[in-house]
C-alpha cells in the first residue's frame, strides 16, 4: 500500500503505515502543486483540513481506495466524489473530542477569572483585586449548539461545575445520555441564544449551518454572553460578530477556527475582548496520537477488506 499523507502528523501513526509499504510525508503537500502527480499512484491518501479533496484531485488518483481524515470535520472532501469512485473515507472519530471538551474549559475559566491579564496588570506594579474580581462558572447557563460526542463531554463536566446545561440538536432523540444522565434541558436556537451565559458551538458546517450565528443571531444575545467556536470558521458570519464584539453587544469570543485560516486582515484581530487561536482545540499531544494512530488503523482495515467503525457512512 501506498499512502500519501499531506499535512501534519504524528510519527506513531506513519509508523504504522510503514509497516503496509512506502509512505510519502510532507505536512506542507497541500500547498504543492506536485500533489496530483505525487499521488497518481496512491492507494491511502490522509489529510487533514487544508487539503481540498476535489473531484479534480480524485480524478489524479485512480488508485485511490482509502481516505483518512485527520479529525472529525469533513468538508474538504467531496464526499459525492468518493462515493462515485468507490473511494472509503475514515475519520477520527471521538479521538480528540476530550482536548476540545478541555479547550472549550479552558477559555471559559479565561473570560470568568482572566487570569493573563491579571498576570500582565500585577508585572505592571500593580494589585487591582477589585479590577480582576470575576464571576464563578457554577450556575452559569451553557447553551450547547449541537450535541454529538463532544457536547456529550462537555456537559457531563459543565454538570460537575454546577452549571446549568441548555441544548439545541434538531437530531437528537429525548432519551440521549446528554439529556437523560447529565440533564440538558432541550431548547430551540434561538431558546439556546437567549438564555445561554456561554454558548458552545459543536456543529459541522454545511449548507444548513453556514453562518447560523449571524447579526440576526447575534442580536439575541445577552450582553454579558460569550461565544467559543472550536467547530467551523463557516458557523460564524465573521463580519457580524465583528460588530457585535466591537459594539460590546456581547461580552466577548473565543474563536479557535476562523472562515479564512490563517486570517488575512481579519478586523477580529484588532479587538481585546476575543481570544483567537491556530484550530489547537483538538491538537493536544495525547489526542494527536490517537489520531494519528486510530486513522492509520482504519486505513489499514478498509485496505485489507475489513469493516472499519469510523468509516463515513452516506
Amino acid at each position: 500500500m501506498k499512502t500519501v499523507i499531506t499535512e501534519l502528523n504524528w510519527k506513531q501513526g506513519n509508523e504504522i503505515l510503514s509497516e503496509m509499504g512506502e509512505v510519502i510525508y510532507d505536512p506542507e503537500l497541500w500547498r504543492k502543486k506536485e500533489l496530483p502527480d505525487i499521488i497518481h499512484d496512491a492507494e491511502a491518501l490522509i489529510v487533514r483540513n487544508q487539503t481540498k479533496v476535489s473531484r479534480t484531485l480524485l480524478d489524479s488518483a485512480p488508485k485511490l481506495r482509502v481516505i483518512g481524515r485527520l479529525g472529525v470535520g469533513l468538508d474538504n472532501i467531496d464526499l459525492q466524489a468518493t462515493k462515485d469512485k468507490g473511494i472509503s473515507v475514515v475519520y477520527a472519530r471521538n479521538a480528540n473530542a476530550i482536548s476540545v471538551v478541555e479547550y472549550v474549559f479552558a477559555v471559559m475559566l479565561t473570560f470568568a477569572r482572566h487570569p493573563v491579564e491579571a498576570t500582565t496588570d500585577v508585572k505592571r506594579g500593580n494589585w487591582n483585586r477589585k479590577l480582576f474580581t470575576g464571576s464563578e462558572l457554577y450556575g452559569k447557563t451553557l447553551g450547547l449548539i449541537g450535541i454529538g460526542e463532544i457536547g456529550t463531554r462537555l456537559a457531563a463536566r459543565a454538570k460537575a461545575f454546577g452549571m446549568h446545561l441548555l441544548g439545541y440538536d434538531p437530531f437528537l432523540p429525548p432519551y440521549e445520555i446528554a439529556i437523560a444522565d447529565f440533564g440538558v434541558e432541550q431548547a430551540n436556537l434561538e431558546g439556546v441564544i437567549r438564555r445561554a451565559d456561554f454558548i458552545s458551538l459543536h456543529v459541522p458546517l454545511n449548507k444548513a449551518t453556514r453562518h447560523l450565528i449571524n447579526k440576526q443571531t447575534l442580536e439575541l444575545v445577552k450582553s454579558t454572553a460569550y461565544i467559543i467556536n472550536s467547530a467551523r470558521g463557516g458557523v460564524i458570519d465573521e463580519q457580524a460578530l465583528y460588530e457585535a464584539l466591537s459594539n460590546k453587544k456581547i461580552a466577548g469570543a473565543a474563536l479557535d477556527v476562523l472562515e479564512q485560516e490563517p486570517p488575512t486582515n481579519s478586523p477580529l484581530l484588532k479587538l481585546d475582548n476575543v481570544i483567537l487561536t491556530p484550530h489547537i482545540a483538538g491538537l493536544t499531544e495525547e489526542a494527536q496520537v490517537k489520531t494519528s494512530v486510530l486513522v492509520a488503523r482504519e486505513v489499514i482495515k478498509v485496505f485489507q477488506g475489513q469493516q472499519s467503525s469510523c468509516v463515513v457512512i452516506l
